[in-house]
């Protein structure tokens, strides 16, 4: 198998029910930065993340290309994809507060830095954001679902206490912000 098509050599793409739109497309633009994300998670977890996040950063992983999918079939009950649900908002929920538990109280604003996973996993944060007000954009004109924000809201959420996390679990400090 041929890993180039050619059918995109005029700035198109298929959406998953067919449809083809161009690449600058909006919906294209969200699933694009969901890619662009879980890339940076996939640094994350190459530079050492330690062992007690791993199997929850490559569940965020698999969820992502859930997500990813979700976003690049329109909303329509003839076709059936797997979405993202109420399921995975509950379970990074779970996470959050899992380790919050674990992590000193927080008294300052946090900067970018520490470990290198936790320098990913914050760059992961600002990558979700933007995902985050892409999606809304997207919400505007299209139907997304109910679940779509509310995650991408929930994991940038998660995306924050997980690298100061990380940073506990390298015995680094968080990188406190000084004004």
């Amino acid at each position: 198998m041929k890993i180039y098509t050619k059918t995109g050599d005029n700035g198109t793409t298929s959406l998953f029910d067919g449809q083809r739109v161009r690449k600058d497309n909006l919906r294209v633009e969200t699933y694009g930065t969901v890619d662009e994300l879980n890339s940076i998670i996939g640094l994350a977890l190459a530079f050492g993340v330690p062992q007690e996040m791993k199997d929850d950063l490559i569940r965020i992983n698999n969820d992502l290309f859930i997500l990813g999918s979700d976003l690049a079939t329109p909303i329509n009950d003839q076709l059936k994809v797997n979405r993202i649900g109420d399921q995975h908002i509950k379970w990074l929920e779970q996470k959050i507060d899992e380790y919050s538990e674990m992590l000193p109280s927080l008294r300052n604003f946090i900067l970018p830095g520490g470990a290198q996973s936790a320098a990913f996993l914050h760059q992961a944060r600002t990558v979700c954001r933007r995902l985050e007000r892409i999606a809304v954009s997207l919400l505007e004109i299209e139907d997304i679902g109910q679940f779509v924000i509310v995650y991408i809201n929930r994991l940038s959420d998660y995306l924050f206490v997980a690298a100061r996390f990380a940073n506990f679990l390298n015995n680094k400090e968080d990188v406190v912000w000084n004004p």
